[in-house]
């Protein structure tokens, strides 16, 4: 069986996801696609004609997100119109999953050079939201989308407050919650001051070729934990709140499914991820056709993997997901040198360390989503990119990366760093 190797890995400067504050918040979020896709272009000396599809994620599909963002990405940067493109959503997983599927089309013999990645403008989508509950338009709410029949067999609630219930549930303090956060402010900061992001990123230009963006905007260096001590649980509003029109609390859906369980409100924007714009892309080969074109190997796709989950809790599948993918892949929790989990609450990944028994070390090393922030479609994507930059920086072998996804999902990775010969 042919073998996926990823060629390169690049992603855009995360910028926070809110307009007129965010420097990427007036863009178009082909913009963001085109670039990333341009500098896999321009780094590899692609013909884009030879590119077989561009796989792309991206959630929230509305407004300036609708449309097949994959091929009209392709387009706008300017690849050759053989080069086709398709666009997916697992929620928080498209990214990974993008990148999965590449593999596999790669694996499987179908295809050779294949594009995958993701792209999420969280400014357009919560502005474009807003505008549409103030036209009057009536929109189905909730992860069902209205459906009252799914809400009764599976109780879906606020993400948030399914967070604090699994912190509930595993005896997981405020405290430790909070520890969390501002260690990984304080990897990002160190990760950002020695550059490890420095071959991964590329700079967001306009039309005229200015620097719109060209560096992290998220991060918040100086948080300390007497500061998160401070702040006020940012989803205690939504406990007793209706999550439908005389419908349950969402205090209540998670209640109907775990009764004996007291949820108290412990994560804000301290210890969950940030809000922001951004895009990613990967280079995956065949090996033949990289030898063939003078592309050079950095990490070989060693197995892939996806689980589903209790979709009450939400964010508990990226435990079974490893599990999974390590025993597909013949690794045991020992092998990995590299862990990427996406910090999308601090329970998510202290759940993770806790439940595989982790060297803390060697989990989210250059920090991750609550101090660079979580551009939802993107963000397997840029995880992948983080780890392999991780695996070059310190020699390491193999990377796992993971992440939670709406709904009770979790894809999950493992990538192999090709040495040096």
């Amino acid at each position: 069986m042919p073998e996926a190797f990823i060629i390169d890995a690049v992603r855009t400067p995360r910028s926070i996801g809110k307009v007129g504050k965010g420097a990427l918040a007036h863009m178009h979020p082909q913009h963001l696609a085109a670039t990333v896709l341009k500098a896999l272009k321009d780094r590899n000396g692609l013909d884009t004609a030879a590119v077989d599809d561009v796989i792309w994620g991206c959630s929230a599909q509305m407004g300036l997100q609708g449309g097949d963002m994959g091929r009209m990405a392709a387009l706008d940067a300017g690849f050759d119109v053989r080069a086709s493109g398709v666009t997916l959503d697992r929620f928080c997983g498209s990214g990974l999953t993008a990148a999965s599927l590449a593999a596999a089309q790669v694996m499987s013999g179908m295809e050779d050079l294949v594009i995958a990645g993701g792209t999420e403008m969280m400014s357009h989508v919560v502005d474009y939201g807003g505008k549409v509950r103030a036209a009057g338009v009536a929109v189905a709410s909730g992860l069902g989308t209205g459906n009252a029949r799914l809400q009764a067999r599976h109780p879906q609630s606020n993400q948030g407050v399914c967070a604090d219930a699994i912190a509930a549930m595993e005896g997981i303090s405020r405290a430790e919650l909070e520890a969390f956060g501002v260690e990984s402010q304080r990897r990002a900061a160190r990760a950002i001051a020695e550059g490890r992001f420095a071959r991964s990123v590329v700079p967001v230009l306009d039309d005229d070729g200015q620097v719109v963006l060209d560096h992290e905007e998220y991060p918040r260096p100086d948080t300390t934990a007497e500061r998160l001590a401070e702040m006020k649980p940012a989803f205690e509003m939504f406990l007793d709140m209706p999550s439908s029109k005389d419908g349950e609390t969402f205090r209540q859906l998670v209640n109907r499914k775990y009764p004996d369980v007291e949820i108290q409100p412990l994560h804000h924007a301290g210890t969950s991820s940030g809000v922001v714009d951004g895009a990613a892309a990967l280079l995956i080969a065949s090996g033949d056709y990289a030898q063939s074109h003078g592309l050079k190997p950095r990490a070989r796709v060693v197995a892939t993997a996806n689980v589903g989950d209790c979709p009450t809790l939400m964010l508990n599948g990226p435990v079974p997901a490893a599990r999974k993918v390590l025993a597909k892949a013949g690794l045991s929790v020992a092998d990995i040198d590299v862990w990427e989990v996406n910090e999308a609450f601090a329970v998510v990944v202290e759940k993770f360390i806790r439940d595989l028994d982790l060297d803390r070390g060697k989990v989210n090393i250059n920090g991750g989503a609550i101090a660079l922030g979580h551009p939802i479609g993107a963000t397997g994507a840029v995880l992948i990119g983080t780890a392999l930059d991780e695996l070059e920086r310190s020699g390491g072998r193999y990377a796992l990366i993971t992440m939670c996804a709406a709904g009770g999902m979790a894809p999950a990775m493992i990538i192999e760093r090709v040495q040096e010969e």
